[in-house]
C-alpha cells in the first residue's frame, strides 16, 4: 500500500512505531522496522552513548529504514541530531516542534523530518519551517495528551498543510487505517499496539495490566507532572492525586536526583532543560519539578516491572487490546484487515448507471 508518506521515508506499509520512553528500544524498533514499518528508538531515557549502541544495534538487526526520536527543547539536542546525521539515521521525529534551523540542519543532511503536533496550528508552523511530515495526535493517544479527538483534529490537519499528515490516538487495526486514509492522512501512528507486542521488552506482569483494561480503565490525569497525562488508572495514579503539593514536590525532587544519576546530567543541565519547559508554556517552577517524575515512575512499571511504584502510560485503545503478537504477526494483519475492509467497500459501491434520458418537459416548445 503505497503512500505519500512510504515514498517519503521508504517504508512497505504506512504504519508508524512510535517513540515510547523505556520501551522503544533496539528489539522494538527493528522488529517494527523489519516488518515493514516504520520503527523510532525514544532517546530521551538514553545518555549519548547509549543511543548510538541503540542505533547500532537496529542496524545490526535489520537494513530496513528507522527512526529518532528527540526532545526538541533539550539542552543537547543539536548534538543528538549530529549523531543522527553521522550515522544516517533515516528519520528524525520530534516529540515538540524544533526551530527551523535545526530542520534545516537535518533536511540538508539528508534526514526526513517528522515532528509530532496536537494542534493544527503547530501543524501550519512545523510545515512553514520545512518538516517532511507531521504526526497528529489526537486526544485518545497515550502520555502527554491534548483534549480533541482523533476524529476532530486530523482533518483539520490534513486540510490546513501540503505534507504528508500521519494519524495517532486510537489506532489498533486495519479498519483504523482506512479510516484514517479516508480523512486524508498517510498512514498512522500507534504506541499502545506495539507496546504490547512479544517483541517488546516490557516486563510481562505489566502488559498483564494493560490487557486486562477496559477503554474506563485508561484515564487523564495532572498528578504526575502538572500537564495533562493519559496512563492507566492504578493504586499509584490515585495516591498521587490525593497527595497534597507539597508531598508531590517532596518525591519529585527525590526523583529529580534519580533522573540526573540516570541520565548523568548535571543540575545546571537539569535546569537548563526545565527552562527550556516553561519557555512558552504557562508552567510553574513546581510543575517543572513534577516533570522529573514522569522517566523515573515509567522508568519503575515499564522497565523494573513495579506497577505499585510505576505509571504506565497508555492510549484509550489498551482496552480493545487482547493479544501479544510480534511486531511482524501485528503489521501482517493490520494490513490484511485494511485490504480485506477496501475490498468490501469497493464492493458496496453503487453499479454505474447509464445516463438518464431527457426529461419529457424539455420537449415543450418554449412559452409564447
Amino acid at each position: 500500500m503505497e503512500t505519500a508518506f512510504t515514498k517519503l521515508v521508504g517504508v512497505e506499509h504506512p504504519i508508524v512505531q512510535t517513540g515510547m520512553g523505556w520501551v522503544a528500544g533496539p528489539r522494538l524498533v527493528s522488529g517494527a522496522a523489519a516488518a515493514g514499518a516504520l520503527g523510532i528508538l525514544a532517546s530521551a531515557t538514553m545518555t549519548m552513548e547509549q543511543l548510538r549502541a541503540a542505533v547500532h544495534e537496529v542496524k545490526s538487526r535489520t537494513d530496513a529504514p528507522f527512526g529518532v526520536n528527540l526532545r526538541a527543547d533539550a539542552g543537547d539536542a543539536a548534538e543528538r541530531a549530529q549523531l543522527i546525521i553521522d550515522e544516517g539515521v533515516r528519520v528524525a521525529s520530534f516529540a515538540l516542534a524544533p526551530s527551523r534551523e535545526l530542520i534545516a540542519r537535518l533536511k540538508d543532511a539528508g534526514v526526513v523530518v517528522i515532528p509530532s503536533i496536537g494542534a493544527r496550528r503547530h501543524a501550519e508552523k512545523v510545515a512553514a519551517w520545512g518538516a517532511d511530515a507531521v504526526i497528529v495526535q489526537g486526544g485518545e493517544g497515550g502520555g502527554h495528551t491534548g483534549d480533541v479527538a482523533t476524529t476532530v483534529l486530523l482533518p483539520q490537519v490534513v486540510d490546513a498543510v501540503d505534507i504528508p499528515v500521519i494519524a495517532a490516538g486510537g489506532f489498533s487495526d486495519g479498519r483504523g487505517l482506512v479510516a484514517a486514509l479516508a480523512y486524508g492522512a498517510a498512514g498512522i501512528a500507534m504506541g499502545t499496539r506495539f507496546l504490547l507486542t512479544s517483541d517488546s521488552t516490557v516486563p510481562d506482569a505489566v502488559k498483564a495490566e494493560y490487557l486486562k483494561a477496559t477503554v474506563k480503565d485508561v484515564t487523564v490525569t495532572t498528578a504526575v507532572d502538572g500537564l495533562p497525562h493519559r496512563m492507566l488508572r492504578s493504586e499509584l495514579v490515585a495516591s498521587l492525586e490525593r497527595a497534597g503539593r507539597a508531598k508531590a514536590l517532596a518525591k519529585a525532587v527525590r526523583h529529580a536526583a534519580g533522573f540526573k544519576k540516570l541520565s548523568g546530567l548535571t543540575w545546571a543541565e537539569m535546569v537548563r532543560d526545565g527552562l527550556a519547559m516553561k519557555h512558552g508554556k504557562d508552567l510553574s517552577w513546581s510543575q517543572v519539578l513534577l516533570a522529573a517524575n514522569t522517566p523515573m515512575l515509567l522508568k519503575a512499571s515499564m522497565v523494573e516491572g513495579r506497577t505499585d511504584l510505576g505509571v504506565m502510560a497508555s492510549g484509550q485503545v489498551a482496552g480493545v487490546i487482547e493479544d501479544l503478537p510480534s511486531c511482524a504477526e501485528l503489521v501482517t494483519r493490520v494490513m490484511a484487515e485494511a485490504h480485506a475492509v477496501l475490498d468490501r467497500l469497493q464492493g458496496l459501491a453503487p453499479p454505474q448507471l447509464p445516463p438518464l434520458p431527457p426529461h419529457p418537459l424539455g420537449t415543450l416548445p418554449p412559452p409564447g
